[in-house]
């Protein structure tokens, strides 16, 4: 029997890339191999590791200009030399600082939240092939969705919806149609209904755009708490989650 090489699709799911299907097949790949879940642990610290190396680096520049500053502080004779040292030390402590509130995240408006980490939902494209070849509401639907024009595709979800309330792919696509539109109580009512169903395959998703519904409402209590949530499960937008919460302290 072949053995897989796990190496690229441990890559795309920490990065987050997985579609629904992949990582599904490779949550039960994880939770039968032990070496398996052992090497993901591992890459993910050793990302963390090299996010924070340039802080790290800095940290150390900064300690040995101020070793070196005390250790050639002369009398009067070496003034300009010590006051160039002592420039030195604030200017590098200026970027240290700097690069601390870069990495950490500090003070993201939703703005920046959502230029940094939203993206429009895409379906799979199986599941796209699938669906549309019975339902030409959603294949006309699908095909203003793909093309950004988000206001006629969710009013053509909702068509679909009338015939197939319990279609919770299409209850996605609306929502984050709705979303793009920015009708956030609509969009907000399609995230939660695709949660509170609770046997579907788009549960992450919706936590997911219903945080940042919560986010672009200025209900940011309400954010922090599906963005824990998403933060504890193997999700695909674990780490996002991490990130805005360390944002928003």
């Amino acid at each position: 029997m072949k053995t897989i090489d796990f190496s690229y699709f441990i890559e795309r799911y920490n990065a987050g890339e997985m579609s629904v299907v992949e990582k599904q097949w490779f949550l039960r790949e994880l939770e039968g191999n032990e070496k398996l879940r052992n090497e993901v642990n591992l890459r993910k610290r050793t990302d963390e590791i090299l996010k924070h190396q340039d802080v790290i680096s800095l940290r150390s520049k900064l300690s040995k200009i101020e070793n070196h500053r005390k250790e050639v502080s002369q009398p009067v004779k070496n003034t300009k030399k010590s006051a160039y040292i002592k420039y030195a030390a604030v200017f590098a402590g200026l970027i240290l600082i700097g690069s601390i509130t870069l990495f950490s995240g500090k003070n993201l408006s939703t703005e920046k939240i959502m230029k940094r980490y939203y993206k429009a939902y895409e379906p799979p494209t199986s599941q796209r092939s699938a669906q549309s070849g019975t339902d030409a509401d959603f294949t006309l639907a699908l095909e203003f969705y793909n093309t950004h024009d988000y206001e006629k595709a969710a009013i053509l979800f909702n068509k679909v919806l009338d015939n197939k309330p319990n279609d919770m792919q299409t209850v996605l696509l609306k929502g984050v149609s709705n979303f793009e539109e920015k009708k956030y109580p609509e969009a907000k009512q399609s995230f939660g209904k695709v949660i509170d169903d609770k046997n579907n395959l788009y549960i992450d998703q919706a936590q997911w755009y219903l945080a940042l519904c919560y986010l672009n409402t200025n209900e940011t209590d309400k954010a922090k708490l599906i963005l824990k949530l998403i933060g504890k499960e193997d999700g695909i937008y674990k780490n996002d989650a991490k990130k805005i919460i360390r944002g928003l302290k």
